[in-house]
């Protein structure tokens, strides 16, 4: 699609440049295959890397990269003023309960502004599950997204192997224990 795209594009430069008076049409055009090609780069996509590095959460815990390399982790980015959201959490926490921490990650970003606020709504619901400021780094590193909620699954190794966007329906969100590591239990 982008090489169709940008056929087009230039396409239409070449008839324009034809033109004196066709300036102001070849810079729209331009600006339009910028924000084009702009959009498309900032996405992340299944199978890129999405470093998480050291992160702080609200609640004074801190993660470091190790953490992520020893298990799958489910990263979800969302707001206290999202319908979507609310109800996602409710399914978040949920799966906090029923899967340990030991066996799977669960780290929440929430791109509110203010600290304070996401604490309020912590509290006010019970939720435990870990919840860390959106900054500019982890911005930079997840890049554009589509809107709120969405959730990624990383591997072990960083890559991103599921990526949703809105609200998951509740039996999907709990299809993503599959992903938590299975405890070695002795053998007797």
């Amino acid at each position: 699609m982008a090489f169709f795209f940008i056929s087009f594009i230039l396409d239409s430069m070449q008839g324009l440049l034809k033109s004196s008076s066709n300036k102001v049409k070849l810079i729209m055009l331009l600006g339009m295959l910028f924000t084009f090609l702009s959009s498309q780069a900032n996405a992340i996509e299944v199978g890129d890397h999405l470093p998480l590095g050291q992160i702080q959460s609200i609640q004074g815990e801190t993660f470091i990269s190790e953490d992520w390399a020893k298990r799958n982790t489910i990263v979800q980015v969302w707001a206290t003023w999202c319908s979507y959201c609310r109800t996602q959490n409710k399914y978040m926490q949920q799966l906090r309960q029923k899967v340990p921490a030991e066996q799977l990650n669960i780290v929440t970003i929430s791109i509110d502004r203010r600290a304070e606020s996401v604490k309020d709504y912590m509290g006010k619901n019970q939720y435990s599950f870990p919840v860390v400021m959106m900054t500019p780094e982890l911005s930079k590193a997840i890049g554009k997204r589509r809107g709120v909620p969405e959730l990624y699954v990383i591997n072990p190794q960083g890559r991103v192997i599921q990526k949703d966007f809105g609200l998951m329906v509740d039996l999907d969100f709990f299809d993503l224990a599959r992903y938590a590591a299975k405890s070695e239990k002795p053998t007797r």
